[in-house]
């Protein structure tokens, strides 16, 4: 794994702050239906009267998650001992999400030391009427929802929040600083102004834009072609392929996948077919090895192996940001591909 490439923001504001109007958006549900919890001991509405709850909706390939992560890290340490109680609730998104295993790594990777409600059953998803990764509801001391946030953005705002909300339940001297951010990896805010390439699924259900002459036969092994030209955001496969459900499925080694894309980074979940195996790859930016624009998940020349089920960074290139034709090749069979994502 190469080294990370980092950045760093920070937010300023004055330490004299206008309250946020913050209307009553409904009560907090029932934090029933996890299997399990995760850093806690299960927690109920009971428990929780008299604190500030922040509940972040997430799922750990999620991309958009992994960039507002590092805020809702920072404000659980900071506000922990003035009345926050940061609750993650893991609502999976792809089957193999639902694997406590993957979860516990997740958390260990991603240092995150608060409570997770691991909501396979979407119980909980379910109760709040939720329907984003990620999501954020902040409830009062008195159980009340009193703000939310769909996506990401609006750090500062969602901060104020808190502070606003500790404020109200009678915690003294709440800090008006914005916490300072140092974002690495996959936390890294996206390059918005040169983003052009949307998350695409690869498997059946949700694809855009598959350009294999022939088109895709579901749910069966064929052998796929690139065409010679790809336009802006179409992909295409060659080799032995299934293109299943949710995933595509390489049946023989030595099979490709090419995307059109335009984005600073590029990235891929992925997962072998088969646990505690590796498959072997190489990536190729417009036909060459990527070099300085490796992703920490290859080399400069563009080598890496699928390890674990989960989100890799394959690209993360440097400006001038512009259309690249994007290649992968799998040394091995056995390899499953879920989605592609951008930066």
């Amino acid at each position: 794994m190469s080294e990370e490439i980092h950045s760093k923001r920070r937010e300023f504001s004055t330490t004299t702050v206008q309250p946020i109007e913050l209307p009553i958006e409904g009560e907090l549900p029932p934090l029933i239906g996890a299997t399990p919890w995760l850093n806690s001991q299960p927690l109920t509405v009971d428990e929780l009267s008299g604190k500030v709850v922040l509940i972040n909706f997430w799922t750990y390939t999620c991309i958009n998650w992994l960039r507002q992560l590092p805020y809702v890290r920072a404000w659980a340490e900071k506000y922990k001992d003035q009345g926050l109680v940061v609750i993650g609730v893991h609502t999976p998104e792809f089957e193999f999400e639902h694997t406590i295993e993957n979860v516990r790594r997740a958390l260990t990777d991603m240092n995150m030391n608060y409570p997770i409600a691991v909501d396979n059953n979407y119980a909980m998803w379910r109760a709040f009427e939720n329907h984003y990764w990620p999501a954020l509801y902040f409830i009062d001391r008195q159980g009340r929802i009193r703000h939310h946030h769909f996506g990401e953005g609006e750090y500062e705002q969602s901060e104020r929040v808190i502070q606003q909300l500790l404020s109200e339940s009678g915690t003294s001297r709440v800090s008006q600083e914005i916490v300072e951010i140092d974002a690495r990896g996959f936390e890294v805010a996206a390059d918005w102004n040169s983003l052009k390439s949307p998350e695409n699924y690869l498997g059946y259900d949700r694809t855009e834009h598959f350009a294999s002459p022939g088109g895709a036969v579901i749910n069966t092994p064929r052998s796929y072609t690139i065409p010679a030209q790809l336009q802006r955001n179409q992909w295409a496969l060659a080799g032995d392929w299934t293109i299943g459900r949710q995933a595509i499925a390489l049946n023989q080694s030595g099979g490709r996948i090419a995307y059109r894309f335009h984005a600073r980074d590029l990235h891929l979940v992925m997962g072998p077919a088969r646990l505690r195996t590796s498959v072997q790859f190489r990536v190729l930016v417009d036909g060459q090895p990527p070099v300085a624009a490796h992703g920490f998940d290859v080399d400069e020349q563009g080598e890496g192996a699928v390890t674990e089920q989960r989100l890799y960074q394959l690209v993360r290139q440097p400006q001038p940001i512009g259309d690249r034709q994007f290649e992968i090749e799998f040394l091995d069979a056995g390899v499953e591909v879920f989605a592609f994502t951008f930066g």
